[in-house]
């Protein structure tokens, strides 16, 4: 539905967003992600796991393998401290734009 461009420049903020409540395995993350938005957005487990990476490289979340018995193995992350001030920073930055697109875009600016 939406350009791969715009999901993958969102990426990051609804990840932030959704560890923001607990942690969570990647899986999690793509189904949740799909559901809130009533199937609009929707990511592969595997394209989320690059990003995952890069953001617990920057420190903004932090991964720990979990065993349980009967179950594989899956990494759950959590949001840092440095993560919760750059989801904060990311919210700013999309409301000020989706802001700016929408002083442009709707008919009553014309």
């Amino acid at each position: 539905m939406f350009s791969p461009t715009l999901k993958k420049g969102s990426a990051e903020l609804l990840i932030l967003s959704l560890l923001e409540a607990r942690e969570r395995h990647g899986y999690e993350v793509a189904k949740l992600i799909e559901e809130r938005s009533g199937g609009r957005l929707s990511f592969q487990a595997s394209s989320l796991y690059p990003v995952l990476f890069r953001m617990e490289k920057r420190g903004w979340i932090k991964g720990t393998w979990v065993e349980k018995e009967g179950e594989r193995r899956r990494r759950f992350y959590r949001l840092t401290a440095k993560g919760e001030r750059a989801l904060a920073a990311q919210r700013r930055t999309w409301r000020e734009f989706t802001l700016a697109v929408n002083l442009v875009v709707e008919p009553s600016h014309a």
